[in-house]
């Protein structure tokens, strides 16, 4: 029987692609950038019903499309971006929060987002880019976590340059809330106008419903409210948050920190996932001497609160910090000397723990219901293995903003099919990165090992889940580059051929592969006779990438 570890290469290529986007929400932003409430002459529910129907169902400067976006986090704010500019779509944001503030770390845009944002506009492009730390042009890759030695490095450099997109980089969440924000007209968002539900006549009027009771009409809703979505709650007649709400404790905590830092590789690495039983840290250059990192530990819901007896409350001798710092130092205990030395210099209220939920892929739930839409983590919450979360929100926002500007009527069979077309563009390219997500998780904390490997004549940790991770460590470049083919060609949701095509090579070929290789790595005695050092150079001169090539499975 293969195991958990016979897939683990497959889940190293969905972690390796980054993890900078950050467990927490998505809504905060800046003070400066307050908005007023909503007015209370617009129409109300009983105004909209009673009113005299509209002379005509044809969209047009004069008689725009009215789109509410429920939440103004980055999805939401990407798609109110992408329609600015079209005279024939009037755009109103509703935000929960009763004012914006500088509040959330780092979110990492890889390369398909940035791509979108360039598209979508040029200037607002450049500002981006003007906050922005590139980590994509930089070495990136995995280490072991005990040994400190680069396991396996990945390319994000080439896949970007040689398809003309801009490298991955990662910006502070306010500094881009702030330019999204800037370049919308005033009146557009207003603050402390959380949505709490719609309701749409069959062929008639939507009208939604604010926390405060107050209503607001319009012609399309989408529901950018997060993962505890009031929008997605009353589209799938369930809890917003809760046991019937869909969203599920992921099993793993997260232990994240931010701090000045001097890393004696700064410039030179962006990201490096240090790898071991049952567990995982990544640190990260944020840009400007910032650092950040992250612990993703196998734990139950709530030891937040649970575990607090267990965190010292005194300094430990070596430098590190009464409460999170010091525990976290016995956690990693016996690992790389990198990672104790970033968890040295953080203080105890630099770190926050997080619990992680997130949604299974959404293949049998309804993204849409007439003229209602859902996007982001409102539909496809993820875990933050891939640093695709933001990406596959503002991918949503440009493939929405396609859709509903092409509409020459409003009539909900026009709205609903439009609505509809973006589900279909939008299902399996954002459900395949959400379950990669989860499933990296899952095999690297529970199914990886310390890889084997032959020190001074001797073997260390020569058992199952080390020789397969061994073995599987020179073909882990083929996994990365199919990956970000599959991330890269396919962001404009078109689902053409090729990105069938690069979907399946990923499917088909990767699990061939691994599977094949895992079987050949469970042979404890082949692996004997040859020894783990030149059975994995017999691998490394297979021509792997050549035979893949060689068959037309060219992602490359």
């Amino acid at each position: 029987m293969l195991g958990k570890p016979a897939l683990v290469a497959l889940a190293l290529a969905s972690t390796a692609s980054g993890l900078i986007s950050s467990p927490g929400g998505l809504r905060q932003g800046l003070s400066a950038h307050r908005r007023p409430r909503l007015s209370r002459a617009l129409p109300t529910a009983s105004a909209v019903v009673d009113a005299p129907a509209a002379t005509s169902d044809k969209v047009s400067a004069e008689n725009p499309l009215h789109v509410v976006i429920a939440g103004a986090g980055v999805g939401g704010l990407a798609l109110a971006n992408a329609f600015h500019g079209v005279p024939h779509v009037k755009t109103t944001v509703l935000e929960k929060t009763s004012k914006f503030k500088r509040f959330g770390g780092p979110i990492q845009l890889a390369s398909n987002a940035m791509q979108v944002l360039r598209e979508m506009d040029g200037d607002m492009y450049d500002n981006i880019e003007g906050k922005a730390t590139f980590t994509g042009n930089l070495t990136n890759g995995i280490k072991d976590g005990i040994r400190n030695e680069w396991y396996a490095m990945f390319d994000l450099k080439n896949p970007a340059s040689n398809r003309g997109m801009p490298y991955t980089c990662v910006v502070e969440r306010p500094d881009l809330q702030e330019i999204l924000l800037n370049r919308l007209d005033d009146g557009v968002v207003t603050n402390a106008a959380g949505v709490s539900g719609y309701h749409q006549e069959a062929n008639g009027p939507l009208t939604i419903t604010l926390e405060d009771g107050e209503t607001v009409s319009a012609d399309v809703l989408i529901g950018a409210d997060g993962i505890w979505s009031s929008v997605r709650a009353e589209m799938h007649n369930n809890e917003a948050k809760g046991e019937t709400s869909g969203a599920t404790y992921s099993g793993y905590t997260v232990y994240a920190g931010e701090l000045d830092y001097a890393s004696p590789d700064n410039g030179e690495v962006g990201y490096k996932v240090y790898i071991g039983p049952q567990q995982y840290f990544v640190i990260t250059d944020i840009g400007n001497g910032r650092y950040q990192w992250y612990a993703f530990l196998a734990k139950p819901v709530g030891t937040a609160e649970s575990d607090i007896l267990l965190k010292p409350a005194i300094d430990t001798g070596d430098g590190c910090r009464a409460g999170n710092p010091a525990y976290l130092r016995g956690v990693f205990e016996g690992w790389a000397p990198d990672i104790h030395d970033i968890i040295r210099a953080t203080r105890n209220d630099e770190i926050e723990q997080r619990d992680l939920y997130d949604r299974p892929p959404s293949i049998n739930k309804p993204w849409t219901e007439g003229r209602v839409a859902l996007l982001g983590d409102a539909i496809h919450a993820m875990m933050p293995n891939l640093g695709q979360g933001g990406c596959q929100a503002i991918e949503d926002a440009q493939v929405l903003s396609e859709v509903l500007s092409g509409l020459e009527s409003k009539s909900s069979a026009s709205v609903a099919e439009a609505l509809a077309t973006y589900k279909d563009r939008r299902l399996v390219r954002s459900a395949a990165v959400q379950g990669l997500s989860r499933f990296a998780s899952d095999i690297i904390i529970r199914g990886f090992d310390t890889p084997a490997k032959v020190v001074d004549g001797r073997f260390e940790n020569f058992n199952y889940a080390g020789i397969v991770t061994r073995m599987l460590q020179p073909i882990l470049p083929v996994f990365f580059k199919i990956q970000f083919a599959f991330l890269y060609t396919g962001y404009r949701n078109e689902a053409g051929v090729k990105d069938v095509a690069t979907g399946l090579g990923l499917l088909v070929v990767g699990g061939g592969v691994l599977l094949a290789f895992a079987a050949v790595a469970a042979d404890a005695g082949l692996l004997l006779a040859f020894g783990v050092e030149s059975a994995a150079g017999l691998l490394e001169g297979g021509g792997i990438l050549e035979t893949l090539q060689g068959v037309g499975l060219d992602f490359f």
